[in-house]
């Protein structure tokens, strides 16, 4: 598969640094207690389980927690969906290709259960919604259990296989948007608080972790389900997210990504508290919030920041943070980002469109000038930024010529990176009303000029690289292909590796597997549109 390919089916979300998924299916833990050991059950009266994650980082953050609950209970962790005897799938309902993919596996789950009648499939995720469970059945046929996303930690008990000195009964709550009874956050700090106390968050990667502060959606977003599947905005308390953050310095993570369907909106729902009274400051953007006396994501990210080794360096090297609304991006959050070290030079701040017509039907309740007047302030504040950012094309009503102002603002902000997609109408959602007016061949077209305009603006950004020395944390080790493209090919000897940069660039580079977890310096010697090539400095 070619990175031109892989990037015109980019759903509107942002990967940053991959989890490193691990080597061998993952074990139960025993108990601390060898005495313990005759009380537990028999390994093979105990279902083998697999969880396939589609969509966006708070799914994969859910899903691990999700296994650690799984392995905790004493589940063994299978090779592959066809070896499992217990399928999790959490779900993305954000574009209509990732449901489909969904759907398309029913008649392989429906065999497989057929040759393994003891065999159960739980469908979570943003695609079971309230309003929708009596339909479920009917769309998801070899489904056994459905669970919302913020009934997730109740995966155990539903199942029958929590402990007898496990917490027990129904933790999912629910509450209304609008018209709509959806499911609320409200308990999802206290259970992830639980189970990073117990250890038992069975993350995918030891080098990069994800951590949610922030649960739900408040914005107006009409073409988005999000608000719809996991409900109002909940933030972790200040205090948890630290612990968990100082948790991971010390188990050694090299990079913290704070989570969030709008992550720089933390804080505004917590109640006000006499640490934080220097903090006096309102949302001007869209709907006007008072943040006096609140941990705001700035007060948050500092905090972090000021986690310190003996040896007085960061305690956790590289922060990042995703998904930002311009909103939120407050000049206090952009001084934090200027002063502190451990923050990465990378910002993913969604645009949608670039007319300002499009963006009033969208429901995003921002101009073009604001979101520019914030990426100005934020580039002046930190020179050299990387900028990516979402963008739709054929939402209902978009005219040509409103298509081709977004074209100039790509051109106008010149994008390091840009996920785009076709608009597909959600079921559920407010743009539903709206008339899908742009045929499917104009939605086609639009898309891929838009990505040849800014694989050509990509290719020029990258290309400023060559010659210069970056630090790349290396993540993975990349098996050798039949057929290599572009930047992906690997030059010298060793291992084929690859790892990102501060400012969110792939960078493949040949060196030792022993590298994998460490920031090495590498030269850049070749650049394509969405990845880079170097050699070892030094080597």
């Amino acid at each position: 598969m070619t990175e031109r390919s892989t990037l015109s089916r980019a759903l509107p979300m942002l990967e940053i640094v991959p989890a490193t998924p691990p080597s061998a299916p993952r074990l139960p833990s025993g108990p601390t207690d060898d005495r313990l050991t005759e009380y537990l059950p028999e390994a093979r009266t105990l279902p083998r389980f697999h969880v396939w994650t589609l969509g966006c980082q708070m799914n994969r953050s859910d899903s691990e927690e999700m296994a650690g609950r799984l392995l905790t209970a004493g589940c063994e962790e299978a090779a592959s969906l066809e070896a499992a005897d217990l399928v999790v799938i959490n779900t993305c309902a954000i574009r209509e290709g990732a449901e489909q993919k969904v759907i398309g596996r029913m008649g392989q789950l429906t065999r497989l259960k057929a040759a393994n009648p003891g065999m159960r499939v739980v469908l979570t995720g943003c695609s079971v919604r309230e309003p929708d469970r009596a339909g479920l059945r009917r769309r998801y046929p070899a489904v056994d259990l459905f669970l919302r996303p913020d009934e997730e930690p109740e995966l155990i008990d539903r199942l029958g296989l929590a402990s007898a000195q496990a917490p027990i009964g129904a933790l999912g709550a629910t509450t209304t948007v609008g018209r709509t009874v959806v499911g609320v956050a409200d308990h999802l700090a206290a259970t992830r608080a639980r189970a990073v106390g117990e250890g038992t968050v069975a993350r995918g990667s030891a080098i990069a972790a994800w951590l949610p502060i922030i649960y739900g959606c408040d914005k107006t977003c009409t073409y988005c389900i999000v608000p719809f599947s996991r409900g109002p905005e909940r933030s972790r308390p200040f205090d948890d997210i630290l612990d968990e953050a100082r948790a991971l310095a010390a188990a050694g993570y090299r990079e913290v990504t704070l989570l969030g369907q709008n992550v720089n909106s933390y804080g505004h729902d917590l109640a006000p508290d006499t640490r934080f009274a220097h903090v006096d400051a309102e949302r001007w953007a869209g709907r006007r919030l008072d943040l006096a006396g609140r941990p705001d994501l700035a007060e948050l990210i500092r905090a972090i920041d000021a986690l310190r080794t003996a040896d007085g360096h960061a305690a956790i090297g590289r922060l990042r943070f995703v998904t930002s609304h311009p909103w939120d991006l407050s000049d206090r959050l952009i001084a934090a980002l200027a002063d502190c070290t451990s923050v990465c030079e990378h910002l993913h701040l969604p645009v949608q469109s670039g007319s300002d017509a499009v963006l009033r039907r969208m429901g995003r309740q921002y101009t073009i000038e604001h979101y520019t007047e914030r990426l100005t302030r934020i580039r002046e504040a930190v020179p050299g930024i990387a900028i990516s950012t979402d963008i739709i094309v054929g939402f209902c009503g978009e005219t040509e010529a409103q298509f081709e102002e977004t074209l100039a603002l790509l051109k106008a902000v010149r994008y390091d990176q840009v996920f785009a997609a076709a608009y597909s109408p959600r079921p559920g959602t407010p743009a539903t009303h709206l008339d899908d007016d742009v045929p499917a061949a104009d939605k086609r077209r639009r898309l891929n000029t838009l990505l040849a305009i800014q694989e050509a603006i990509g290719l020029e950004r990258n290309e400023a690289w060559l010659g210069r020395e970056v630090e790349v944390l290396v993540d993975a080790v990349n098996p050798p292909r039949g057929h290599e493209h572009d930047a992906t090919d690997a030059a010298g000897d060793g291992a084929r590796l690859s790892g990102r940069t501060r400012g969110n660039k792939l960078v493949h580079v040949a060196g030792d597997e022993a590298l994998v977890g460490h920031e090495v310096l590498v030269v850049i010697d070749h650049a394509g549109p969405y990845a880079l090539r170097g050699a070892l400095v030094g080597a």
